[in-house]
């Protein structure tokens, strides 16, 4: 994966489709964002769902994505409104 995301590193999230139970939004996959804080490392949820023990556990980060670039030009808020989204490290590339 690469080095470990820290607090203010500009990330984007992988466009992967995948078949089987994730906890990433479809609706920020290949959007840019700013990692906010890193709240620790947890079992992963997706080996988890399909009977496995989520080991290794993985680092979970807290990410800020402008409200505007995640729904595009139909976004009527302001342009200061933010979307915050915990998604697990392995779904985040640095930008």
């Amino acid at each position: 994966m690469g080095v470990a995301l820290q607090a203010g590193d500009a990330v984007t999230v992988r466009a992967a489709e995948v078949d089987h139970h994730h906890r990433t939004p479809w609706f920020i996959k290949g959007k840019a964002g700013t990692v906010r804080r890193v709240h620790g490392a947890f079992p992963n949820p997706e080996s988890r769902a399909h009977g496995g023990d989520g080991l290794p556990k993985l680092r979970l980060c807290q990410v800020e994505f402008r409200q505007a670039d995640v729904w595009g030009t139909g976004y009527r808020g302001a342009d200061a409104d933010l979307l915050l989204a915990d998604i697990f490290e392995h779904w985040l590339e640095h930008s």
